[in-house]
């Protein structure tokens, strides 16, 4: 019997129903992890001390790591699936991880790095390429792509990366959030697979600035000193006209945060191309080398290029042999690398080396111990996926440009993000002489706020009207923060908190709120900030006195708590939870 034409249509709706359900779940599972990780796992801390002692200082934070760094029982992959297969298991867990995981923090997984961590674009023909959550059609920025992408999209509080000749900080720029790269060798490398000894060092993504400082003063494992605002903000007039974006952009927003903070008379701009070639002999030596009669290169793009000679050079040492032994199919530019004979003469090696030690003399002298040198981190919006722009040598000279200044000199640098042009992220960076680290760090804390502050007034500027959809945007994500806590989805509070703060940093509900998920965390340094500038911008907040007390009270700052408590009592002198913790803590330490 012939069928029935409806009954026909009816199972073929239904197919095409089953088929587009079926994508939506895949898609929703790739999203799930923006395809950011290669290996989930998990480390998990050792048990808190007993109470007086103060908690771990990464307590109740989570990472990731870049598939570089070794971890026990695991093979690490360097990027490519032949790396995988033709070596062992980790038998031991690389220092910097397990500082970090003995200092209360949980490792979650292990994530995407370019083929043999050797690119800046963060795309992965093994792997894939992992999404960027800030502009899914851009790249992510690389060699550290899935660290970034896996902090960008709140998958992780922070995470780890190396950084050779932009690894953190191009994809922290591309993806729009924070990434440090340290002073050169003041973080041990055991236990990482090696790219260029004399260019590599381990960086870190956070989205938050406390969490990128708390990170950084466990590895740096830097002594207790007091913080100290920049003496000097120095603005490099030429490198910002590297960038494919308005120069106001992004400089307008670091004048005028500096401004605000510290006063006019902190900022300064300088010819740093001028600075380099007088402060730089060896560098000099070498432009006049290369002129040959037929005009001066640029010193900057000789400074590119000695930091991608080196690069080839150091991770042709490395790794060539295994590459030319495997006989790999391989990307275009380790290709080139690995085929061409590359010789350095070792009368211009000492060259290289002369001008990487007179470079960090050069920064710093000119920054001392108190000074920030400002310049872009990226001079292009992050490139599109595929994009001819990559391959550009435009696109290459302006981003290794940037790139080198850190790399050479091995002076520290931070990116910073900036919100959006044109739908894609802007960032700045900050540079501090070589072993000023901790000075970096309080100063991106002391200052970030402002400067996304200035950031959206730049932005705001000519559009007023967004202000109350803006607060509107908020107050929702704040009832969602609200909703999220009551179902004891800590995590999930926090972010929705985030998200309030960042439409409307004014309201110090958000902050006291944000605090009050940490403290479920025991996340108490964060809940204690957060407490801070919510009193800042309200004295009169009842609940975030008490929420800092207790925040103090678990840090082992018990003088402050009572003190917090008692002020508490002061706005409102019925409330019974003031009244009992400051007792308690009077009878127990008074």
């Amino acid at each position: 019997m012939a069928a029935n034409p409806a009954n026909l249509w009816v199972l073929l709706g239904l197919g095409i129903a089953g088929i587009l359900l079926m994508t939506r779940k895949l898609k929703k599972t790739i999203r799930e992890d923006f395809g950011a990780f290669v290996e989930k796992l998990q480390l998990l801390p050792p048990p808190q001390p007993a109470p007086p002692k103060a908690p771990h200082p990464l307590t109740g934070l989570t990472f990731a790591v870049s598939d570089v760094f070794d971890i026990e029982g695991y093979v690490t992959g360097f990027g490519h699936p032949d790396w995988a297969r033709t070596h062992e298991v980790a038998s031991r867990t690389s220092s910097v991880v397990s500082v970090l995981v003995e200092g209360g923090a949980t490792c979650i997984g292990k994530t995407v790095v370019d083929e043999l961590a050797y690119s800046i674009n963060g795309e992965n023909k093994h792997y894939g390429t992992p999404t960027n959550p800030a502009a899914p059609a851009r790249v992510p920025g690389g060699s550290s792509s899935g660290a970034a992408v896996a902090v960008a999209a709140n998958l992780v509080d922070f995470s780890l990366g190396v950084d050779t000749v932009g690894g953190v900080r191009i994809p922290a720029g591309f993806c729009g959030i924070m990434g440090f790269r340290p002073s050169h060798g003041i973080i041990p490398h055991w236990g990482i697979i090696p790219a260029s000894a004399s260019l590599d060092t381990v960086g870190w993504f956070a989205k938050d600035p406390n969490v990128l400082r708390r990170v950084g003063h466990l590895l740096l494992q830097v002594p207790f000193g007091v913080q100290r605002n920049p003496r000097q903000i120095i603005i490099a007039d030429d490198f910002f006209q590297l960038l494919k974006i308005p120069v106001d952009r992004v400089a307008q927003v670091v004048i005028r945060s500096t401004e605000k903070l510290f006063g006019r008379q902190v900022l300064r701009h300088e010819i740093l191309e001028e600075i380099l070639f007088s402060k730089v002999p060896s560098l000099k030596q070498l432009h006049d080398k290369k002129s040959n009669g037929e005009g001066r290169p640029s010193s900057v793009r000789l400074l590119a290029n000695i930091m991608q000679l080196l690069q080839r050079y150091e991770f042709r040492y490395n790794h060539g042999e295994w590459i030319s032994a495997e006989k790999l199919n391989l990307d275009h530019d380790i290709c080139a690398l690995v085929n061409e004979v590359m010789e350095i003469p070792d009368a211009e090696m000492e060259i290289y080396i002369s001008i990487r030690n007179e470079m960090r003399a050069a920064i710093n002298s000119l920054l001392k111990d108190d000074g920030i040198l400002v310049i872009p981190t990226t001079a292009y919006l992050p490139p599109k996926l595929g994009g001819k722009e990559l391959l550009s040598e435009d696109y290459q000279i302006r981003s290794f440009s940037l790139l080198s200044i850190a790399s050479l000199s091995g002076c520290c640098q931070v990116t910073i993000p900036l919100g959006h042009y044109e739908k894609c992220p802007v960032s700045v960076s900050f540079i501090a002489r070589h072993g000023g680290d901790r000075f970096l760090l309080d100063t991106v804390q002391n200052m970030y706020t402002s400067l996304q502050e200035q950031a959206d007034l730049l932005v705001n500027s000519k559009s007023p009207h967004k202000t109350d959809s803006q607060e509107r945007s908020a107050e929702m994500a704040k009832e969602k923060g609200n909703q999220a806590f009551k179902d004891k989805q800590w995590q999930k509070a926090i972010s929705y908190y985030t998200d309030a703060i960042k439409l409307n940093g004014k309201n110090a509900t958000y902050y006291s709120n944000r605090a009050a998920a940490h403290l479920e965390l025991a996340s108490f340094l964060q809940a204690e900030a957060d407490c801070t500038k919510a009193i800042d911008l309200d004295k009169k907040n009842v609940k975030a006195y008490l929420r800092r007390g207790t925040a103090r009270e678990m840090l082992g700052y018990y003088k402050e708590a009572i003190e917090d408590f008692k002020h508490a009592l002061v706005l409102e002198p019925t409330n019974k939870r003031a009244a009992i913790s400051a007792e308690r803590l009077r009878k127990m330490f008074q």
